[in-house]
């Protein structure tokens, strides 16, 4: 079971997960748009935020959709929910989206949001020398990330620092190893693409043009995907500020 950070508020049910070394503060700018009309829900991902970090975790997308899943059973939905994921929970949600009952536990799935989703190719699948190139790039850095701990916490630290939001970014002893197996096995080893081309149900995918995290290539392909639009928030990033925070509102509704 994950932690409940937040709960409450009446009307139809959104469930909000964070990405990669962060937690439910995420959403604090988009929660209280929505609260008024609905019953806002966000769960802390497995290994961060208030939530467990069991030992023999490999923090693969499986396990982490296991969790969530776990989770919003036990909340006892009823009716549709809204699945809402920011970076790597986004993959989490699509993953989720693509591969769990429509109902469970009288709970169904009836919109997915993706917001800063970092949808990443193998850059052998890519056409474009540049597009390629970036997306090696991508990837060469997260392994880098993950070799080099005290460079990564230090950047984590002075990311966290410049953030407008507080504790957005943890990178700790206490989170290293769910951060570098996450990074590993849900973000580099992502299935992103083939689990949207699988979803049955609405999905609004919301982005910043100045997102460092982005990977154009990725946006247009699953742009093309039946069922999936767009929105680009101009001179937004990977953070979920004012600002993109109502593009969010607006996409779920």
């Amino acid at each position: 079971m994950l932690h409940i950070a937040i709960d409450r508020g009446r009307g139809p049910a959104v469930v909000m997960i964070h990405g990669i070394a962060s937690s439910s503060v995420t959403f604090e700018n988009v929660v209280p748009l929505i609260e008024p009309s609905h019953r806002v829900i966000a769960i802390d991902l497995l290994g961060f935020g208030g939530s467990p970090a069991p030992d023999d975790a490999g923090y693969t997308l499986e396990e982490h959709v296991a969790a969530l899943e776990r989770t919003i059973g036990a909340l006892r939905l009823r009716g549709g929910f809204t699945l809402v994921g920011h970076s790597m929970g986004a993959l989490i949600a699509a993953r989720y989206a693509a591969t769990r009952p429509a109902r469970a536990r009288g709970a169904r799935l009836t919109r997915l949001v993706l917001v800063s989703p970092p949808i990443y190719l193998a850059p052998a699948a890519i056409g474009s020398q540049w597009d390629r190139t970036a997306m090696g790039l991508y990837l060469r850095i997260y392994e880098y990330l993950r070799s080099n701990k005290e460079f990564t916490m230090r950047a984590a630290a002075g990311l966290a620092r410049l953030s407008p939001i507080k504790d957005l970014l943890v990178v700790s002893e206490q989170n290293w190893r769910p951060f570098v197996l996450s990074l590993q096995n849900s973000i580099e080893s992502q299935t992103s693409v083939s689990d949207l081309a699988a979803v049955r149900v609405p999905v609004q995918v919301v982005y910043g043009s100045l997102d460092a995290f982005l990977a154009p290539s990725g946006i247009r392909v699953i742009a093309q995907l039946r069922g999936v639009t767009v929105h680009r928030v101009d001179g937004a990033d990977h953070v979920i500020r004012p600002r993109m925070a109502r593009v969010v509102a607006t996409a779920i509704g």
